[in-house]
């Protein structure tokens, strides 16, 4: 039987170009250092899994991961449920995004050691996943999407790349009268060829701002709504009132933990669709419990950008719409994925195909191959627990 001896967790920066000095923002010609990790777990019978997450591999998640890796030693690899319930109570005291690569490393391990893909194992019914455009942020300088007009040509870039749809993430300064002239003039470009969503992300001052923006997503024929208020996308009872003000389904839960606390929000109708984010979210394991929780209800799910854990997970899930190309625009189309590949895995608008769909990797585990090259020379620290 094989035991989990070893974890490795490798710390590597690489630059993102055309980013200014706020993470979300173009510049053209714009360098920024960015930090990552990745998560290798052995055995003694010489299986190995790995995974390297793209937007929740943060610092904080980070130093969750390396508190929890000492958990692990000496366990099954293949008892994944058991091991993220005891890191579920272990750190019930902290938020637990720390499991989410643990647990992504053990099912490709596992997926390594049967030769079959993380889809296969879950019971994946599909290979090609239909694809929506998730703009990265407004801004009111010079450049990127600065104005309506800006994301109205964009979107009908995005059309006639084949995507089938196509979400609006604002200039979050709060003002509902700007977030209504974009969502207006996207609508008067792609017409009915595109589902448009919106996201405020959690900018909107005031509940009558949300409902004036959700009122305009009513009028305009949006397919979802998203995140409108302050308070974070946290609290069931102010979206329960925004929904009972508005016909178009509102997208929330994005900044909840876990299957416990999303089941909660939904039974007390601060949500029409659950926001799963499977790096923050506990991983595949717990990407699954919510994705099924949903369905029992029937309630559908989105998953929260992107990545090939991300493919892997929504290979298997009936309950949800499109696959989250996060986040791209006009002059940068790298949005957050580390260029640690050498596979020819890739999140960017050209990787879409003419059909707007995305392949499942099919190769076992996550189905793709590290740039190990790459990835030592940006090496930055490493931590063997063991």
């Amino acid at each position: 039987m094989s035991r989990i001896k070893k974890i490795t967790v490798t710390e590597y920066q690489y630059e993102l170009e055309n980013f200014g000095a706020a993470i979300y923002f173009y510049e053209k010609g714009g360098r920024l250092s960015v930090t990552r990790y990745m998560v290798t777990v052995e055995t003694d019978d010489g299986l190995r899994g790995d995974y390297a997450p793209h937007y929740g591999a943060t610092s904080n998640a980070m130093a969750q991961t390396l508190r929890m890796a000492p958990m692990l030693l000496g366990r099954n690899p293949e008892h994944r449920v058991a091991i993220y319930e005891d890191l579920k109570i272990a750190f019930r005291h902290f938020d637990r995004v720390g499991i989410a690569a643990l647990d992504t490393a053990l099912w490709d391990l596992a997926g390594k050691k049967y030769g079959v893909s993380i889809a296969a194992m879950l019971g994946g019914f599909r290979d090609r996943l239909p694809v929506y455009a998730s703009t990265y942020p407004g801004q009111r300088q010079p450049g990127g999407l600065n104005s309506a007009e800006a994301y109205a040509d964009f979107a009908e870039d995005c059309k006639a790349r084949g995507f089938p749809a196509f979400k609006i993430h604002g200039i979050r300064d709060g003002n509902a009268d700007t977030e209504v002239e974009i969502m207006t003039a996207v609508k008067d470009r792609v017409g009915n060829g595109m589902k448009l969503m919106t996201d405020p992300a959690c900018s909107l001052k005031t509940y009558a701002d949300a409902v004036h923006v959700g009122c305009a997503c009513d009028d305009l024929g949006y397919f979802w709504y998203e995140d409108p208020y302050r308070d974070a996308g946290t609290s069931a009872f102010s979206h329960k009132r925004i929904r009972e003000k508005i016909r178009t389904p509102l997208l929330v839960s994005e900044h909840i933990r876990g299957v416990e606390q999303k089941a909660d929000f939904a039974l007390n109708g601060g949500t029409d669709i659950i926001h799963i984010d499977p790096e923050l979210d506990g991983g595949v394991t717990g990407t699954l419990k919510i994705a099924q929780f949903a369905d029992a209800i029937g309630m559908d799910v989105q998953l929260h950008t992107a990545g090939p854990m991300h493919r892997q997970c929504m290979a298997a899930i009936p309950n949800t719409y499109f696959y989250e190309l996060a986040l791209v625009g006009p002059g940068r189309c790298n949005g957050f994925q580390p260029p640690i590949y050498a596979c020819g895995y890739g999140d960017q608008l050209d990787d879409v195909e003419s059909d707007g769909c995305l392949p499942v990797p099919q190769g076992p585990g996550l189905g793709v191959t590290y740039d190990r090259d790459k990835l030592s020379g940006w090496e930055t620290a490493r931590h063997v627990i063991e």
